[in-house]
């Protein structure tokens, strides 16, 4: 790999993984908003709407930055990747335009009336601009993943007589089986986050003693939905998503494994340290066979090692890709585990009395977060060689005449930029948090 190639990955992992913390919140708030909306019109409880206004005030803000933060990465493309762009922008745009000019405008419009049209929509309109409003971010995010999902498992295209890709199934690119199953893991994933940061605050209110009603409410909802997503990112569509590698990817499984030998009834590596230079996994705790069964559904199934592959077809950095994965799915175990207790102590009516549980909600907002960027550094580290797998290397799509330099020296200024950004985010987020839900609107 050349230096430019690595400065080019080094920008783009920054400024998508800085701009991806924010569409995480704000998917997941969506729906969470349409929740605390219905309940308010259900029960007639105006402590509802007064939660979903504050919690629509912080997606308004998420909803900024990743407005701000998206952006560069569109120009990147170009400026960056200008060789993948020409190869496959006929057919990666389709959906990036179809993200901006629908999706992407649907969610920013309701989210004008959702924060300003109250009084004027009525309670049944303003849950309504609330739905359309989780209906645009859910789009936005489908067709996001419906572009990854091609360079993960490209469907529907053809390679023209001029060299470049062209979309033939607009319907397989679309439903593309990869993009299903990660949409569905994705979204979950957001649902996560959101549940995680909601009970959070919900906690922290509970545990300074203020707005104890809102507080309630946020933990309920916050830990219910908590657990409630983070079984489902494991099973099914963890499960579906991991078959999916299993199927076409099975390099990327092996690396993601540590799996060096395969074979028949293969293990389960819990914890360990891969070893490149010596093919193998040192100290590890394995499961027996399970490994076999979870990809193939059959305890005798052959996973293959990566020693039965070429070399230059492994993921470039293996160790990297290893412990992303294990960090994701270690985290969702633990994220299961904590939301368990705490629906445990809700149903016995003793959450927002136990501090040590409500000082563990508190802390444990930012950990989603974490395992979301594992997340989706497996699936990017994974394809690699490939930035469209089995298609164009990574090392054959940068712009061949930006020199390393110029990356650099963007790559400074935006993470001063970003710096700055986050600063002035956080400032006003815990501003909002501070002021509370019964705040003026």
């Amino acid at each position: 790999m050349t230096d430019a190639v690595l400065w080019h990955r080094i920008q783009f992992v920054f400024t998508i993984t800085y701009h991806y913390l924010f569409p995480q919140l704000t998917m997941g708030l969506a729906l969470l908003i349409v929740v605390f909306k219905s309940l308010a019109l259900w029960l007639r409880d105006e402590s509802y709407n007064e939660v979903a206004r504050f919690w629509g005030r912080i997606f308004a803000l998420n909803f900024a930055m990743g407005v701000v933060t998206g952006i560069p990465m569109e120009f990147q493309f170009g400026t960056n990747w200008s060789a993948f762009s020409r190869f496959s922008g006929a057919v990666v745009g389709q959906a990036l335009a179809i993200e901006g000019l629908f999706a992407f405008f649907l969610e920013s419009t309701f989210l004008g009336l959702f924060l300003f049209g109250e009084k004027r929509l009525g309670p049944r309109g303003h849950l309504a601009a609330a739905v359309a409003l989780a209906l645009g971010s859910w789009l936005s995010g489908y067709f996001i993943i419906v572009a990854n999902a091609f360079m993960q498992h490209p469907v529907g295209y053809r390679l023209g007589a001029d060299g470049v890709l062209h979309l033939e199934s607009f319907r397989a690119y679309v439903f593309n089986p990869w993009a299903l199953w990660q949409y569905a893991h994705n979204m979950l994933a957001s649902v996560v986050t959101a549940s995680f940061v909601v009970a959070a605050v919900g906690a922290y209110w509970s545990l300074l003693g203020r707005h104890a009603r809102h507080a309630g409410i946020c933990l309920g909802i916050g830990v219910f939905f908590g657990l409630f997503s983070s079984l489902l990112v494991a099973f099914p569509t963890g499960d579906g998503a991991g078959k999916m590698v299993a199927k076409h990817q099975p390099v990327t499984l092996a690396a993601m494994e540590g799996l060096f030998e395969g074979g028949p009834y293969a293990e389960l590596a819990i914890i360990g340290q891969p070893n490149v230079a010596a093919h193998n996994l040192e100290n590890p705790m394995v499961v027996p066979w399970i490994l076999s069964f979870l990809c193939y559904g059959s305890f005798g199934s052959t996973v293959h090692g990566l020693n039965e592959f070429p070399k230059d077809q492994w993921p470039d950095n293996v160790e990297l890709l290893y412990y992303s994965y294990h960090i994701m799915a270690g985290l969702g175990t633990l994220f299961m585990l904590t939301m368990a207790v705490a629906t445990f102590l809700l149903w016995r009516g003793r959450l927002a009395t136990t501090r040590p549980m409500l000082w563990v909600l508190m802390l444990a907002f930012p950990f989603p977060y974490i395992a979301t960027t594992a997340g989706w550094w497996t699936a990017e580290l994974g394809r690699q060689p490939w930035i469209i797998h089995g298609l164009m290397r990574t090392a054959d799509a940068h712009s061949k005449l930006v020199n390393p330099g110029d990356v650099v020296f963007t790559l400074l200024g935006f993470a001063g930029l970003y710096l700055l950004l986050g600063m002035l985010f956080v400032v006003q987020v815990l501003k909002e948090i501070n002021r509370g839900p019964t705040a003026s609107h």
